[in-house]
């Protein structure tokens, strides 16, 4: 067996506040009339975050709880800004957006410095990872409730305030949504139904879409920075147990396969490979009856998804409104 080596977050805060980063850090400005008309334009582009924005639902408490999201991310500048605008323009209205990018030298600063008055936090230098960035940025967020998306994916309209309301009504330590995928090659949009998450699967690694996850601040744990792929997957083994968990049956987020994606580049198989073999299997004590627990995990899931309902793509389109996206 060996440890996890997992950092103290409040060192990371120390070394930002020797810096000089006040904290609480400022909430991502908020307006009734929403934020879309005030951030940069996206020209030639349409549709969902570039044209549209999520309206505030009629008779909505403006004291929602606080929501933290971080963005770790590394030469996406083909993609951040697209995530960063579908935070933005949730129009949620206590909400800190923080932003760690690993020094990208591909024009990643140049969106960051344009977006700068609306994000809580951000900065751009060489860092250990994206572990390592996920840690950074939950390091310094004061939310109730946490969550990071990948810069090359993004969130889906009212997926905050669908979150918050989640919370607030089921009180629950964990929620979890369903998601679309987005293959950029064809630009193809399929619906990804979630599994049903309990302790005893918590094993099995892709089960949870870390892009559609919300928890707790209180039940917050470091990711294992020497982990290279399998961050989420080892995290949630950790976070996860005996708490109490909520599937939300709707798309919370967009995840994209792309060619650079550690999910399907060939030059990660081998960091995948790794992360298990060398440090996870060796971190966690052998699984009792796998054989069995790996036979009764696909016939649940088969009859857990068989009667949630998947919306047609019809729904997606009109939500979205992206004439370049192929809804299947």
């Amino acid at each position: 067996m060996i440890s996890i080596a997992i950092p103290d977050l409040k060192d990371y805060c120390n070394n930002f506040l020797l810096k000089g980063v006040s904290i609480p850090l400022k909430c991502v400005p908020f307006s009734q009339e929403g934020l879309l008309k005030k951030l940069p334009s996206s020209e030639g582009k349409s549709g969902w975050p570039w044209t549209i924005e999520t309206s505030m639902p009629l008779h909505e408490d403006l004291n929602l709880p606080k929501i933290s999201i971080v963005i770790p991310s590394y030469n996406q500048c083909e993609y951040i800004e697209e995530c960063i605008r579908s935070v933005l323009l949730q129009n949620y209205p206590n909400l800190e957006l923080i932003i760690f990018d690993g020094g990208s030298n591909d024009g990643t600063r140049e969106i960051l410095e344009k977006y700068s008055p609306w994000i809580s936090f951000w900065q751009s230098e060489k860092d250990n990872g994206q572990g390592h960035a996920i840690n950074l940025g939950f390091s310094i967020a004061s939310g109730e409730y946490f969550g990071w998306i990948n810069s090359d994916d993004f969130y889906l309209p009212h997926c905050l305030y669908k979150v918050a309301k989640n919370f607030l009504k089921t009180d629950k330590d964990f929620i979890y949504g369903d998601s679309l995928i987005l293959n950029e090659s064809d630009k193809s949009v399929r619906y990804d139904q979630s599994f049903l998450v309990l302790d005893r699967y918590l094993r099995f690694g892709g089960i949870i879409p870390s892009h559609s996850s919300f928890w707790k601040s209180s039940i917050h744990q470091p990711i294992w920075e020497e982990l290279n792929c399998a961050i989420d997957a080892e995290l949630w083994m950790r976070l996860l147990v005996k708490k109490t968990k909520s599937h939300i049956k709707h798309p919370l987020a967009i995840a994209r396969v792309q060619s650079e994606a550690k999910s399907v580049n060939e030059r990660y198989k081998e960091l995948w490979k790794a992360d298990y073999e060398e440090k996870i299997w060796k971190a966690y004590e052998p699984a009792k009856m796998w054989k069995f627990k790996c036979y009764e995990f696909r016939h649940v899931q088969k009859i857990y998804k068989k009667f949630n309902i998947v919306p047609p793509s019809s729904e997606f389109r009109n939500l979205l409104k992206r004439d370049d996206f192929l809804f299947v």
